[in-house]
């Protein structure tokens, strides 16, 4: 008889078919991962700011460069380390964060919600040729129009409010 009880004691603690809407994510914004990007920029000739844009891999969205932290790297330089390799794209970047967003990852079998540290690089250089080119289109965008092609609210509140 205790064996029964136990048995359903299990059963009725397990939830029944909870909607997808009800789940919550594997991980809270507070704990998630890191990424660290660059936000590539360049000034005209008048003095506006433009943004590198480049597109994923795999869904073809339009993203800044980013990617993991790096062991031998401090974030600002692997921010710039990825946006060489995504973009091609070399110059000086801050030091200091400009600020983060989250978004969720698409991995093979799951989603997970990371957050990502952002560091401003003022490109001197487009190089002709670097790892990524042929993996990803890029283009020079005004902020506003930037903001509009970026799916992420926190990275669209950071593109307008970018000084450079």
């Amino acid at each position: 008889m205790k064996a029964t009880h136990k048995k359903n004691a299990k059963v009725a603690s397990r939830p029944k078919n909870r909607r997808q809407e009800d789940r919550k994510p594997a991980r809270p914004p507070s704990a998630a991962r890191r990424q660290v990007a660059a936000l590539p920029f360049r000034r005209t000739a008048t003095g506006d700011i433009e943004i590198l844009l480049v597109t994923s891999r795999e869904s073809g969205r339009f993203i800044i460069p980013k990617g993991w932290p790096m062991k031998r790297l401090d974030d600002a330089d692997a921010a710039a380390k990825e946006a060489y390799e995504e973009a091609g794209v070399v110059g000086k970047v801050k030091r200091k964060s400009i600020g983060d967003y989250i978004y969720w990852k698409r991995f093979e079998r799951s989603f997970e919600l990371l957050k990502v540290d952002v560091y401003a690089l003022e490109v001197r250089q487009q190089r002709a040729d670097w790892p990524e080119k042929n993996a990803r289109k890029s283009g020079w965008l005004s902020k506003e129009e930037a903001a509009k092609r970026v799916d992420e609210p926190g990275l669209v509140a950071l593109l307008k409010e970018f000084a450079g």
